[in-house]
């Protein structure tokens, strides 16, 4: 018998071919389903009744020939009459699985296929392809072949056993699937979980310094994965066996989640929390997503929140929608519910394990916070359900919760205006001068050196009013938690002045970073010299580094701005202020009454000048204050050149810088040599 396959256009092979599947290696995965199907559906029938002969060894075998370029999958389930084959495949898109479904519903939960289209994915590798089948039913053997065009052959053949081969004449632009290691890569990667046995040749062993084949099956899967086993019937080892199968270079995991729901909607799987040292984007993609045991895609986006793809693990679920290939997901309402399932599920679980053991949590807090984190970050369900569980650290490695953390700081660390400081450092050793300057006012501070924490700060600062997160080194210690009116720094502005030149002519040129001199007036038992950075633009700088608004890429490139404090009240200031006096009172005196002078006939210009429209002032006025402007300018500069000339002969004003950018980390290469030069100097 002759043909021609039911479609609408000529094209459909074409379409198949090119369009229809993401990848053409995904014709294995369909047609060993379909395998597998036809195997359960026959499991099926004898259950309840609809079969009574021998079921056999119900296996799926793929073999191949790489000499005659044949691809074979064998299965001996329900097989097909000859009226089948001309309703199931040779009229596309009608498919044989809901049929099935809808007559045995309630026995069928394990059948894959629901489009119809997936057996004519073989026509991407084939230049020709056979089917060699026999019924259940006793009816004749049948044979199909197609070379790719609407036309077909069906005719009756010879076939003993029960079931179908479905024979593809693998064409020569796909001959890497007769490759036996690519066929065991991509049955490994799409049918390691099947519920029917999947064979690919024999096992094989080593002996006499070779390899050979020995007499059993090579089963390429499990067919009872631990996720679809009950997890009353699992221990640890089995999770950690299992993750092990699923990764089996990865290190152990922190936790594990079991998911077993079948209302509203059917889904089984076992995510693992994993050790993250850093980098979260190349954890991604470890989440396998199932519909029946039958690996569909690692790419999770819409069925698991954002936050959770940095889990690993399994998720089935035959409610999941797919496209006829099966291999993107598509956006409902069913998604959206699983989604929001996992979410509280997951949040569920780590609240269990707070709550159960929190000595645990704790301990493996540093390892469980990027989760968290991201959680509370990009998932607003979470972050309420997080913020019982979610903990703070500080630099002594105790955990508080947020609550427990309020109540330790709110007595020392509340400001003048009514605002909870919460101190906090993101390098201990670096900045650990801050720190026990904080911990010496009674200060408590926590340790924030997450990669997304400065997006985290944030965050919490938004939903909390009166609470603000500072870090140690953002500002002087007197000035972190401010308690009452700092103290007025009492020198006059000549003074300031001629300090504010004298360190400034002395400070480090270094790439991408701006200095500004300032004063305090602290206390004489202090550092003479605190360098800070503004809170806000680093930690603006800090969320730039980390990505996610493009916004912040402005503040990236900006140069780094750090505060030269100078503690007007330490003696060792005042010290350098005395000497500079001393030393260029001679120069500067005549040069700042030469400037006192131009700027007291440049004002009397100006004020005469008040009221008059630009057109009415004389040119000669205007050319005059300009000279004036320019004259100051070069006083001025000469000024500089003074206090820049003083700061060369005294060693302290540079060593007293050097300190400064020690303790901040800032001191490094020839600097830090010539440093450690002057300090043996500076002793002897």
């Amino acid at each position: 018998m002759k043909g021609n396959i039911g479609v609408t256009t000529d094209n459909i092979f074409p379409v198949i071919k090119k369009f229809l599947y993401s990848d053409h290696e995904i014709f294995l995965r369909e047609l060993v389903s379909n395998a597998v199907d036809a195997t359960q559906k026959l499991k099926t029938l004898a259950s309840v009744g609809d079969y009574k002969g021998e079921m056999g060894d119900l296996k799926v075998e793929v073999k191949l020939d790489a000499k005659k370029k044949t691809l074979t999958i064998s299965d001996r389930g329900v097989g097909m009459t000859a009226d089948e084959i001309e309703k199931y495949i040779n009229q596309i898109a009608f498919s044989g699985a809901t049929e099935f479904l809808d007559k045995y519903k309630n026995d069928a939960n394990a059948i894959i296929g629901h489009f119809g289209l997936g057996f004519y994915s073989a026509f991407m590798v084939s230049k020709q392809v056979e089917i060699f089948t026999k019924s259940y039913t006793d009816a004749p053997a049948q044979h199909w072949s197609c070379d790719g065009s609407p036309e077909y052959t069906l005719e009756e053949c010879d076939k003993a056993e029960r079931g179908t081969d479905i024979v593809l004449h693998i064409d020569d632009e796909n001959k890497d699937f007769l490759e036996e290691s690519r066929m065991h890569t991509l049955l490994t990667k799409y049918c390691k979980f099947l519920p029917v046995p999947i064979v690919f040749g024999k096992k094989k062993e080593w002996k006499d310094g070779k390899e050979v084949e020995t007499a059993d099956d090579n089963v390429i899967n499990n067919t009872t994965p631990a996720w679809t086993r009950k997890p009353a019937d699992l221990k640890d080892e089995d999770y950690a066996k299992f993750y092990r199968e699923l990764y089996p270079y990865g290190e152990e995991p922190l936790f594990h989640i079991h998911l077993n729901v079948d209302y509203p909607f059917n889904l089984t799987g076992i995510l693992y929390f994993p050790r993250i040292k850093n980098n979260i984007d190349l954890q991604r993609n470890k989440i396998q997503l199932y519909c029946n045991q039958v690996f569909v895609t690692d790419s999770v986006e819409g069925i698991v929140p954002d936050f959770l793809t940095l889990l690993h693990g399994v998720i089935d679920s035959p409610d999941i929608p797919l496209n006829v290939s099966r291999s993107y997901l598509q956006s409902d309402q069913n998604v959206k519910k699983i989604s929001t399932h996992i979410t509280k599920k997951v949040a569920d679980r780590l609240q269990e394990i707070f709550k159960n053991d929190r000595a645990q949590f704790e301990e493996k807090w540093d390892a469980l916070r990027i989760f968290i984190v991201y959680g509370m970050l990009t998932d607003e369900k979470f972050f309420d359900r997080a913020k019982d569980f979610a903990l703070f650290k500080n630099v002594d490695g105790k955990c508080f919760t947020f609550d427990e953390y309020k109540e330790l700081i709110k007595a020392e660390q509340t400001d003048k205006d009514g605002n909870l400081i919460y101190l906090y450092a993101n390098n201990a050793d670096e900045q650990h001068t801050y720190i026990e300057a904080a911990k010496a006012k009674g200060y408590d501070v926590l340790l924030m050196d997450g990669q997304l924490d400065a997006h985290w700060l944030s965050q919490l600062e938004q939903k909390n009013e009166k609470l603000r997160f500072v870090r140690v080194d953002s500002d002087v210690v007197e000035k972190l938690i401010v308690k009452a009116d700092a103290a007025k720094v009492a020198l006059t502005a000549a003074q300031q002045d001629a300090l504010t030149e004298v360190f400034k002519s002395q400070l480090p040129t270094l790439d991408k970073t701006e200095f500004v001199v300032t004063m305090e007036q602290l206390s004489a038992d202090d550092q003479p010299i605190v360098i800070t950075q503004n809170e806000w633009m680093r930690r603006m700088k800090d969320m730039a580094a980390t990505g996610g608004n493009p916004m912040m890429g402005f503040y990236g490139e900006m140069p780094n701005s750090y505060n030269v404090v100078l503690n007007t009240a330490h003696p060792l200031i005042d010290g350098v202020l005395r000497a500079e006096e001393q030393a260029c009172a001679d120069n500067v005196s005549p040069i700042a009454q030469e400037i006192a002078d131009l700027e007291k006939r440049r004002n009397a210009l100006k004020d005469g000048q008040k009221g008059k429209k630009d057109e009415e002032i004389p040119v000669a006025e205007k050319e005059e204050i300009d000279t004036i402007d320019k004259k100051v300018g070069e006083l001025r500069d000469r000024k500089k050149t003074v206090y820049a000339e003083f700061a060369t002969t005294q060693p302290r004003v540079k060593q007293l810088i050097d300190l400064a950018l020690l303790a901040n980390n800032m001191l490094k290469g020839k600097d830090l040599a010539d440093f450690v030069k002057r300090s043996v100097s500076l002793l002897q």
